[in-house]
């Protein structure tokens, strides 16, 4: 099912499906290739730094706050929470955290609204941000380069004698791209090693007629922005238009209310959901898109059937497409080691 993707050394090894997770990056059988950074070219201990680094609340302002708090290994590095109050003020946020799955295919820019070209650049924003580790740059660069496994690790990988803060969002951009999740029910169906049931494959159908347009096949994303009828208008507020979608970056009206397409990969253990984690489960993700998607001027045409905005899905409908969604569970990514 897999090709391990040693970039460190330079070979591509076989894997097979039996073969134990390793924390270095790899192409699933299937997936798209992709381009990495030239500037940041994987390699092995970058990836173990960055993993160091992702665990490590001492990167925060209090010391308390790690990016795992929010991006928790068991709920597929995501946090539960529709606005997260796990930062360093205890204050919710204003979007969101989404789940961090696969964003090595994440292309077309990341967060919510594309606002972050890459990860590398992606990492400052939680890093820096008031309300969520508060971090200092400068105290970051220092208390680095005062850890010894941390100052020597950099010099090694990026052949300086200087330890900047540059270098941790380095690693931790690699640390994230291995978060690679493909081994659910789903993708064993898809390799030819399961079935599905009856009741999973009619949820699979239904996925292909009314959801596979947006999350498509295999990383079950397009990686474009989507206004799905959440709301009906979008008014200027005192966040930065942080509730106007992609319209924020693009200042395209076109763009009001758009928001990235996220993963359907273990959709059902990351809930709640939405850019605001409105929506509490996915029950209540298909009652929206059965009966509540909002019109508007950039509705995604998608969403608009007969004249009329929703999808018809029957009561038996919905539990079929629930059966689909949690074949996309990936047990072994659950348990990735802290």
């Amino acid at each position: 099912m897999r090709s391990l993707l040693f970039l460190a050394v330079g070979v591509i090894m076989a894997c097979t499906p039996e073969e134990v997770r390793t924390d270095h990056f790899y192409i699933p059988e299937g997936f798209p290739e992709i381009e990495m950074p030239a500037t940041n070219a994987i390699d092995a201990k970058a990836i173990d730094l960055g993993k160091q680094l992702f665990f490590d609340p001492k990167l925060s302002a209090n010391g308390k706050v790690s990016c795992m708090n929010c991006h928790m290994p068991g709920r597929a590095f995501s946090d539960g929470q529709s606005l997260s109050s796990m930062g360093v003020t205890g204050k919710p946020l204003t979007r969101h955290s989404p789940a961090l799955i696969n964003t090595a295919w994440m292309e077309n820019g990341l967060f919510w609204d594309g606002g972050a070209k890459n990860l590398e650049s992606l990492i400052f924003a939680p890093l820096t941000h008031p309300d969520e580790m508060a971090a200092d740059l400068e105290k970051v660069e220092m208390y680095v380069t005062s850890e010894p496994r941390y100052a020597q690790a950099i010099k090694e990988i990026y052949h300086t004698e200087t330890v900047k803060v540059q270098y941790v969002a380095k690693a931790l951009a690699q640390y994230v791209r291995t978060l690679i999740s493909d081994s659910s029910k789903y993708d064993l169906v898809r390799s030819g090693q399961a079935a599905f049931s009856e009741k999973e494959l009619k949820g699979y159908r239904l996925f292909q007629q009314h959801c596979a347009d947006c999350h498509q096949e295999p990383l079950l994303t397009d990686n474009q922005f989507h206004n799905n009828g959440l709301d009906r208008s979008f008014e200027n507020d005192t966040l930065e238009g942080i509730y106007q979608g992609r319209f924020r970056i693009s200042h395209d009206s076109a763009d009001l209310g758009k928001y990235k397409t996220p993963t359907l990969r273990n959709v059902a253990v990351t809930a709640p959901y939405m850019h605001d984690g409105r929506l509490a489960d996915l029950e209540a993700v298909l009652l929206h898109y059965t009966d509540s998607v909002q019109p508007s001027a950039s509705l995604d045409s998608l969403l608009m059937r007969n004249g009329s905005p929703g999808l018809n899905l029957t009561r038996t409908e919905k539990d079929e497409l629930i059966a689909f969604l949690n074949t996309l569970t990936d047990y072994s990514f659950l348990k990735l080691p802290e």
